[in-house]
């Protein structure tokens, strides 16, 4: 089964319950899609046993071809290109390799290049396999990180996507092969704002889904009343402690410190099984 973790906004707990719920598992793969900042392997502490470089195609021009008409300029809606001084400028940071300069170009003045992007290390923690994608600083997307990340996933056993945080391409590259998802949220009017937006992502998908509440205290919680309103699955709720403050901020994986979040993580699993299969 293919689990993936969304949530509206960084913070929420999402890196939290997809690695705890890997290593609740056993034998399963972790898969950190959070290209811009991974930190899943700040926990998992993986052993890299392989690193390997993304590249994209992007356009490199012939100035003795080219003749200034500007057609390809006009094309990019990315402003990835620009003619100065009769000189024509790449600007390869915010180039998405469509490949469209190429083609109307009348001269044929351009031709591709690689360029790296990013990285995805390999590696393992105890019986989970670890995936990790980088995006360099200053790219533009780390869609094309994230394809490489899904052509690996293992074909059999649990796997728990860590999505990026928001809604944006590289969330729903991220849940494109998921059987279900979590959405995680916090117990706050602004947390019910950000639960709503991956709600209307996985309901577009038409992706089976259930919330885990984090961080719940005694109080009203609006998130929850938010999956009442929704008729969403509540999959479990996860409180807001000292002690599990501690293990987080020592880089600790709960699940394995401690037995009350061992099982309540392996009671959210049985669940998913269930929720799945219904």
């Amino acid at each position: 089964m293919k689990i993936a973790v969304l949530s509206g906004k960084g913070g929420t707990g999402k890196t939290f319950v997809s690695v705890n719920l890997a290593c609740a598992t056993g034998k399963s793969a972790y898969i950190d899609c959070d290209v811009e900042e991974p930190n899943g392997h700040l926990f998992l502490k993986p052993d890299i046993t392989d690193r390997l470089p993304v590249s994209v195609t992007v356009p490199q021009i012939d100035a003795n071809k080219c003749t200034g008409c500007r057609k390809c300029v006009d094309f990019c809606k990315y402003n990835a290109l620009a003619l100065i001084k009769d000189k024509l400028m790449i600007f390869y940071e915010v180039c998405h390799s469509c490949g469209g300069c190429i083609l109307f170009c009348p001269e044929k003045a351009f031709t591709e290049k690689e360029r790296e992007i990013g990285t995805i290390e390999e590696g393992a923690s105890g019986e989970v396999a670890v995936l990790t994608g980088c995006l360099n600083t200053g790219e533009v997307s780390g869609v094309p990180i994230i394809k490489g990340l899904m052509e690996k996933l293992p074909e059999q056993g649990t796997v728990v996507i860590d999505c990026p945080p928001g809604s944006a391409c590289v969330v729903m590259e991220s849940i494109r092969e998921a059987d279900f998802c979590i959405l995680v949220a916090e117990p706050t009017l602004f947390g019910v704002h950000n639960l709503a937006m991956v709600y209307d992502l996985v309901k577009l998908f038409n992706k089976p889904f259930g919330v885990v509440l984090n961080k719940c205290l005694p109080e009203e919680n609006p998130a929850e009343q938010f999956c009442v309103d929704h008729k969403i699955k509540v999959l479990a709720k996860i409180p807001f402690n000292e002690e599990l403050g501690k293990l987080n901020s020592q880089g600790l994986i709960a699940v394995r410190e401690n037995r009350q979040y061992r099982e309540l993580f392996q009671r959210l699993l049985k669940t998913l099984e269930k929720e799945a299969v219904s």
